[in-house]
């Protein structure tokens, strides 16, 4: 996000590292308000945690590789993503879960 926001600056005020300084120390605090002022942060973080790094860390890359090789994929290789797939799916479901009822005890 910071190299993104750097590239808005002109390159004759990107020459001095204060604004690159400022930029980064700025995303840091607003960082550190944001997690100071939602409630729950830990747990949101592992709600957002469990859906997404499961979902791109083993599910999306087992379907498009089938997609993309469809007959081709060997026995093997399907049987490999079928496994990945189970496991990336409870296990997302599993932490979405915990998650879920552990936001909803802290509500209580």
């Amino acid at each position: 996000m910071a190299l993104s926001l750097e590239e808005l600056i002109p390159k004759e005020r990107l020459e001095s590292h204060w604004y690159a300084i400022i930029m980064r120390t700025a995303l840091t605090i607003s960082s550190l308000v944001v997690a100071m002022s939602v409630p729950f942060f830990g747990l949101v973080m592992a709600l957002i945690g469990s859906l997404l790094t499961m979902l791109l860390a083993f599910i999306l890359p087992c379907v498009c590789f089938l997609s993309i090789v469809r007959s081709k994929a060997t026995w093997p290789q399907v049987a490999m993503c079928s496994l990945i797939l189970i496991i990336g799916v409870s296990s997302s479901a599993l932490g979405t879960y915990s998650a879920i009822s552990k936001i909803i005890n802290n509500l209580r």
